[in-house]
């Protein structure tokens, strides 16, 4: 017979763990008497990460007693208690490879189906006291599932469950859990899954996107149901570095100049999507580390030579350095083209919004448009400070006018007395939603966003606050991006910096994104604790190798894992959580 053996519910707490502060809700204490199960929750219940957790599909949680005899076997315990997995329901039965996805079942006057397998993140390995247990919930197949309340009643420890309909497609929790997070993703599955109704829509698009990639005939390795979205899963051209000699230098405006360069074995470039990125290696100073500078491509898809251009700033070791320093005929070590900020395909209208240095990305994407003619609406909507800050004016006007549907407008901030308007620029002010209506920019579009980062903050909340959804705008970042890490309390902003104690004697490791080398100290269990030594920005949230939050470019190097990955991330890429540097690397990070 099918059981609830208990009811059990927890408020969130704040908990110290690593030095920081962790709020969560996955201690769980049994209750006694009648529980209302309400559309988002029991009554005395919440969920600390609603981002990760709760909502509708994600109600009630529930873990089965087998497990519990299979834990405290697998993990040698006796230690365990009702709630210990932070589940609201624990049963007996409804074992994960026997229930599938949108079973119904009525347990007192409440009414439940099933919407997905559990998933796991960093917070049941702290409440397990087992670094390994997300993984180890996954990888054995036990993970456990979340009810839906389809009809709100009161439920009780010791009644009875009893199935009232079986899900469509009949695939198992265990089926539909191992189909996202371990290898060998079947095409006949994915479209399988997909057909289930009750499959909350969070997997459904994990199981899209990693549909679209099983029919892609591009060589896309790695997962990309999980994946982040600004991360590549295409492998890069070469592993590295390679040589290259500057062959042109030209100012673009006057704090912007241009390099172009070609390898120097004079054997061929890949040819970059538009939109992405290479990442210089720099020795201004022989004694000293080198610097690694991410750039955008700047000019056409080529390859026989690539174009990045500059944005000169007084402090900027770097960009000093390419400004004063380097000329034709000079040397520099570049990556392969990286970066997933490229158009997507189709004849959506496309608006290429940038300020500033930003306009680089988006000006390569304007080169691929005219390289094959588009047909496309596209808008072309740029900010800068006057003329004398606006590099490329001559170069964009003259692409726009090569496309039949293309269209800009130009805002200055502070134009002078010679900058002309109606010629040099169209408004004064800054680039703003607020009048895309009067400008007749479509909602319908494909929304590309390049600049500072306050810039590109702005005009993604007020084009979501406008009506573009949030799946329709795509931004760029130069610098190290926002870090993302679930449940913890007020984190630490402040800039990368070498990380406090000894210096490390092992293997050089460079964030690239900021600005940042330091040696490897084997004190560190992982890359991700070193980065976050540095307070280098970094998103996770399992910490053992199975949700890939933590996925990033491995520039150069090679990496050991520890422990090993449920499914191993694309070529060219890294799981930082569970990874430790072979020799010396650098992570576009």
């Amino acid at each position: 017979m099918l059981r609830l053996l208990s009811v059990n519910v927890g408020l969130p707490n704040d908990i110290a763990w690593h030095g920081e502060t962790v709020h969560t809700a996955v201690w769980k204490r049994a209750v006694s008497g009648r529980r209302m199960a309400r559309r988002l929750n029991l009554d005395g219940d919440e969920q600390g990460d609603l981002i990760g957790h709760g909502g509708e599909h994600r109600a009630v949680f529930v873990y089965q007693i087998d497990c519990y005899r299979y834990w405290q076997r697998e993990l040698d315990r006796d230690d365990f208690s009702f709630g210990q997995f932070g589940e609201n329901f624990t049963v007996e039965g409804l074992p994960d490879d026997e229930v599938c996805i949108g079973d119904r079942y009525r347990i007192g006057s409440a009414l439940f189906e099933v919407t997905q397998p559990r998933v796991t993140c960093y917070r049941i390995g702290i409440r397990m006291n087992e670094l390994r247990m997300a993984a180890l919930l996954v990888s054995h197949g036990r993970p456990g599932f979340y009810f839906r309340v389809l009809e709100e009643g009161e439920v009780e420890a010791g009644e009875e469950i009893i199935k009232v309909a079986s899900g469509a497609e009949r695939m198992t929790v265990a089926q539909v859990n191992a189909l996202l997070y371990l290898p060998g993703h079947r095409r006949e599955e994915l479209e399988r899954a997909l057909r289930i109704p009750a499959l909350s829509a969070g997997w459904k698009n994990s199981f899209q996107a990693l549909l679209q990639q099983e029919l892609s005939a591009g060589p896309a390795s790695g997962n990309a149901g999980l994946a982040p979205s600004d991360v590549s899963l295409s492998p890069p051209a070469w592993r590295g570095f390679r040589p290259m000699r500057v062959t042109a230098k030209t100012r673009e405006s006057i704090d912007v100049i241009s390099l172009v360069f070609e390898p120097a074995d004079a054997l061929p470039l890949a040819t970059p999507l538009p939109g992405q990125f290479i990442v210089l290696r720099l020795q201004p100073k022989r004694e000293a580390l080198p610097l690694m500078r991410s750039y955008s491509l700047s000019g056409a898809p080529n390859t026989a030579q690539y174009r990045i251009s500059i944005k000169c700033e007084i402090t900027g070791a770097a960009s000093t350095y390419l400004d004063r320093q380097i000329g034709i005929g000079d040397m520099l070590e570049a990556s392969a083209p990286r970066g997933s900020f490229t158009p997507k395909q189709g004849e959506r209208p496309l608006v290429l919004a940038s300020a500033g240095i930003g306009i680089t990305p988006v000006l390569a994407i304007l080169h691929a448009l005219v390289a094959k003619p588009s047909t496309r609406e596209i808008w072309w909507l740029y900010g800068a400070r006057n003329a004398r800050h606006h590099p490329f004016a001559l170069e964009s006007r003259a692409l726009l006018r090569l496309l039949p549907h293309g269209r800009s407008r130009i805002w200055y901030s502070r134009p002078t007395p010679e900058d002309r308007l109606g010629t040099d620029f169209d408004a004064r002010g800054h680039l703003a939603v607020a009048c895309f209506d009067e400008l007749n920019v479509p909602r319908t579009a494909d929304f590309y966003l390049c600049g500072p980062t306050a810039f590109m903050r702005a005009v993604s909340t007020n084009l979501a606050a406008w009506g573009v959804p949030r799946a329709r705008i795509y931004t760029e970042v130069f610098g190290s991006g926002e870090s993302s890490m679930p449940g913890i309390v007020d984190p630490h902003h402040r800039l990368p910096h070498s990380p406090v104690g000894t210096v490390g004697t092992g293997p050089l490791v460079s964030f690239a994104r900021s600005n940042l080398s330091i040696y490897w100290d084997p004190k560190y269990r992982s890359l991700l604790e070193l980065a976050e030594a540095c307070d280098v920005p970094v998103r996770w949230s399992c910490r053992t190798g199975v949700c890939h939050r933590c996925e990033s470019g491995l520039v150069a190097g090679a990496v050991d894992y520890r422990p090993d990955p449920l499914e191993i991330p694309a070529e060219g890429n890294v799981l930082i959580c569970c990874s430790q540097p072979r020799g010396d690397v650098v992570i576009d990070l």
